[in-house]
């Protein structure tokens, strides 16, 4: 991964499931560190790698899992009603599970989903 360092934000509720709005990475404090992949060189940390380490943190707790990601296809799906957007940009036109990190990036998670 090298020396890439960005941050994950949530909102819309999200920031519940996470016990905060904003986790930078990588993380001076243990608690907010992410599991990512070793990768190979050459090979590009993409947002699907952050999704599932964003995941591991809430297995063991289902309720709140399903609330954030759902399935299990090699990685995990976001939930329906969840938007990501990438750098104040919407993912799908950044390439979805598929888009490379890069420094700086700036990655928000968004429920649009609301009880009533």
């Amino acid at each position: 991964m090298g020396n890439i360092k960005f941050s994950v934000e949530f909102s819309g509720g999200l920031q519940d499931l996470f016990g905060q709005k904003k986790i930078p990475i990588p993380s001076d404090k243990n608690e907010d560190q992410i599991q990512l992949p070793k990768l190979l060189p050459g090979e590009s940390l993409k947002l699907k790698h952050v999704i599932d380490g964003l995941a591991a943190k809430l297995k063991g707790r289902n309720a709140k899992l399903k609330l954030f990601v759902q399935g299990d296809k090699g990685f995990y799906e976001v939930t329906p009603g969840i938007l990501v957007l990438i750098n104040d940009s919407d993912w799908e036109l950044e390439g979805e599970y598929e888009y490379e990190i890069q420094s700086g990036d700036q990655v928000l998670f968004v429920s649009t989903l609301h009880g009533g």
